[in-house]
This record gives C-alpha cells, structure tokens and sequence, in this order.
C-alpha cells in the first residue's frame, strides 16, 4: 500500500465525458481517461484493507457483490500509484482476458462493494482498470501470446462473444487448435452488435482484439450458424470438444394488440441494425430508423438505455422510456445495504443526454403498455400506456396492478421492446439434444461447465441466463479450464 492515507487526501475524481448535446451528433465513444498524474491519486485512495470485497465476485441478493472474475483490484491500484504500470496490466490480464471491453460497459459491481464506499464515494476501480489496458496498447505490452507447443486436440467455440472469446483465448493458450464459430458476418457476437459503438468502439477496441486472438492461432469462421448452415452432428464428430457460448438472445416479447404492427421492434433488433449500418458506412440506411419519429422505449437496464441513446443520434423527435417498476431511491435502502450492488437513482448516458435534447429524464415509472394502436397502411402511431402499482396476490407474490383512470395515448410510430431475455435459442440445443433448467438454460453446473453430452461444454447467457459481460468472460475461462482437463486428463 503506497500511500496509507490516500484515501483521505484525495476525493474521488472520474474524467469528464464529453457534453451530451455535443456527442449526441456522432457515434464515437464519449468516456476520455484522466491524466497520469490525477490517476495515480485515485489508485492512492484504495485502502489495502483487511477484506477486499471488491473482487469478492459473489452473487448477494441476486446481483453481482465484487468482480466476478476476481480481479486483484487492490493490487493493481497500488501499482499505478507507484507508476509501475506495466506490472499493474501483468496483474490484470492474470484475471482479465477483456480489460478494454470491461472497462467500458461493466456496472462496476467491484465499486459497489469497495469497503471505503460504506461511507465515503468509492475508489474509481472501473477507469483505472481502463486506463492501465489502454496504456498497455499505447506502449506496445498488450501482444500476441501464441503457445509455445499444440496439444494436437481440436476445439470449436460456438459464439464468439466475451464467454465464446474467454474460452477460445484460454484453450488457445493451453495448446488446443480453437476454431470459433459465429453466425454473423463479423466475430464479436455482444460486443459487435449488441452494445452501440459510442459505448464500445468496434474498428479500434473488438477488431483490435480479435486481430489479435487470430495472430495468437485462433481460428474464426463467420457466416457459421450451427444448426443451420453448419451441421452441429459433423461439429461432434470433427472435434475433439465443443464448448457453447451462444448467449441468451431470445427476447421477451408483450404480447398486446397491435403487436404486429410496423414501427414495434426488438430492441437488439434496432440495435443490431443501426451497427451494422455504421459498419458498413452508412449509419443513416439502417432499415429500423428513428429519424424524425415519436421513439417509445419499453423497459430498463443496459439494453433500454441504448436504445434511447440510439434513438437520439439518429434523430428522434421526441422519447419516452417506460419502466414498471417505481423510481429508485437517491441512497440506498435499508433493504439494500453494502456490499450489495446499489440499487439507487441515476441517469445513465443515454438519459442524461435525452434530458440534455429535451429537458427531462425521459422515464415515466410504474407504468405499462396496454395497446399498440396503428393506421389503416399497418403503421404503428401511438401506444396506451396505464400507471401501476404493486400489489401482492392470493399467493404473497407482488403483481403490477392497473390504476383506473390513468390511461394516456403516446405518440409513437417507432416502439422498441427492451424488457430482457428468456433465454438461448432453442433449435441448436435441441439438434445436439441436450438437457435445458426450468429457465430453458442448457444444464450445466457452474464451475464444471458440462453439459449432457460427453465433450460438450456450456458457458456465459446461454448457461446462466442473462448477465453482465464480465460474468461471461468469467464463465468462458472457466469452462475452458473444465474442458482442458477433459481434453488431458489433468
């Protein structure tokens, strides 16, 4: 611990991100880093203390308590204070196949369970870990690691998001001949196309690292839907093992009147679109467009927020963001205490440049859809929506209950579902006849990884359902670890 009373010296300090009316007119990222000097302060603020619960990687109450992959952020910290910076990326990569990718889009659950947070801001975990891989890259550290000898077993990754990417990088470096399969026509799977490129760069942070997981031996084979184009049977038999990192990419849906009307739309549908429009160099052609529309979002969390965000770069004319649920506190709750993920107000990026474009938080809360109401041509123009509130049932479960007279027409011709996922896509489980949990997940205990199958490995979304990009990088490792021993023998 270089400097004891860091944490009393120095306040918390994050850089400032580039004004949102400004970054609303591009699709570049809009985090900057803080200078080294400001850096190296925040490192100092960490506490070396006794219990570091910031890489804990528990699962409390139902969300993530600490770094799920386990970083060794205290030591780390202390590295960039004393400017040993190369040694500080050694220490991350040890736990961290991703840092850029994590360093741009995880919650940070690592600050949300940092014990100087109990009652002071906490250390900014999230930046530094940015700051260290970004300088790594500038300074010619971060390099390609091929293994010294192959094993001569080959291994297929189907899905190349961070859990496909994770195990493909592992096995690789054990010695295993890795081919990754990915049924778009660019590698990345998530990290492509289902976070928007102001939030994560695709040209200069994904291509960057996939250039280089190629230059490592791995192999990626794009345009390969197994199950589809690519027979998962002959898969089976053509490798030695197969581990199954396809996500959990199938959306819920609200089935309501109008539904089929033009204009409602999957939000990884619109989010996927407006990527591969801007990929292609053309971010005005994607075919699901908000331009001059009355955007209606419906549903929180990470996804929700891109949509909105989306939605104003490409020039909505008015936004409305619906949540079910009431508006969280400004503090934590007593229901709520630390080291548990803080479930408080904010505006994220996307909200805080909708209330710089239009004056206000664009979230009503406690409120749902109840009707899609269209023109005679099938084009969505306004929805129904009806205020809430919680009510628990016969049964003691809570249940969103109608308020009677709350009812209000919105315009919308654009309507973009973002309520989370149920799960993986069926079709591949079901070809290779694996055993699926009650959630539809494929079966597979964490921290074995097996699936039904013999030589089948199951890992990230499609294991655990929908989560965070930095439990798949954890669950990626860790399935590639299970299948190198099923591979050795040790």
């Amino acid at each position: 611990m270089g400097k004891p009373t860091g944490f009393i010296d120095y306040l918390r300090e994050v850089p400032i991100d580039r004004a949102p009316l400004e970054r609303i007119g591009d699709w570049n990222e809009f985090h900057p880093h803080l200078e080294e000097k400001r850096l190296r302060n925040q490192g100092a603020r960490c506490m070396d203390c006794g219990v570091p619960f910031c890489h804990t990687g528990k699962l409390i109450s139902g969300m993530a308590a600490g770094c799920p992959v386990r970083n060794v952020i205290p030591e780390w910290n202390d590295l960039v204070y004393r400017g040993l910076w190369r040694e500080a990326l050694d220490r991350l990569h040890m736990t961290n196949n991703f840092p850029e990718f994590t360093g741009r889009v995880c919650p940070a659950p690592c600050e949300g369970s940092c014990v100087l947070g109990i009652d002071e801001p906490p250390v900014t975990i999230k930046n530094i870990e940015a700051a260290i891989i970004e300088r790594g890259w500038e300074e010619g550290w971060v390099v390609p690691e091929p293994p010294a000898t192959r094993t001569g077993k080959k291994v297929a990754v189907i899905g190349s998001g961070p859990a496909g990417l994770a195990a493909a990088q592992q096995l690789n470096r054990a010695g295993h001949l890795v081919t990754v399969l990915e049924r778009e026509n660019r590698p990345g799977g998530l990290l492509m196309y289902g976070i928007p490129n102001m939030k994560l760069d695709k040209r200069e942070v994904v291509d960057r690292r996939i250039r280089l997981l190629e230059a490592e031996g791995i192999k990626f084979l794009c345009n390969a839907n197994v199950g589809d184009n690519v027979e998962a049977q002959l898969l089976l038999r053509d490798f030695d093992a197969t581990v199954i990192c396809t996500g959990a990419t199938q959306p819920r849906d609200l089935a309501l009147e109008g539904r089929d009307l033009r204009g409602v739309h999957f939000a990884m549908d619109f989010l996927t679109a407006s990527t591969r429009a801007l990929l292609n160099g053309g971010a005005d052609h994607s075919p699901i467009h908000a331009r001059g529309k009355d955007v209606v979002v419906i549903g929180g969390g990470d996804t929700g927020t891109d949509c909105v965000g989306t939605s104003l770069r490409q020039g909505c004319r008015s936004l409305v963001q619906v949540e079910i649920l009431p508006r969280p506190p400004l503090e934590r709750g007593t229901d709520n205490p630390w080291p548990e993920w803080p479930k408080v107000y904010k505006l994220d990026y996307g909200q805080e440049e909708a209330a710089a474009r239009f004056g206000d938080d664009p979230r009503v809360y406690l409120t749902t859809v109840r009707k899609f109401v269209g023109n005679a041509q099938g084009q969505l123009e306004s929805i129904v929506t009806v205020e809430v509130q919680w009510e628990r049932n016969a049964r003691g479960q809570l249940v969103p209950v109608d308020v009677p007279g709350t009812e209000q027409v919105r315009p919308a011709q654009l309507a973009l579902l973002a309520m989370g996922f149920l799960g993986p896509e069926q079709p591949l489980l079901r070809d290779l006849g694996l055993e699926c949990d009650a959630r539809s997940n494929v079966q597979a205990d964490y921290g074995r990884y097996a699936t039904s199958l013999k030589g089948v490995f199951a890992a990230g979304d499609c294991r655990r359902g929908q989560s965070l990009v930095v439990w798949a990088i954890d669950e990626g490792r860790g399935a590639a670890a299970a299948c190198d021993r099923y591979l050795m023998g040790k």
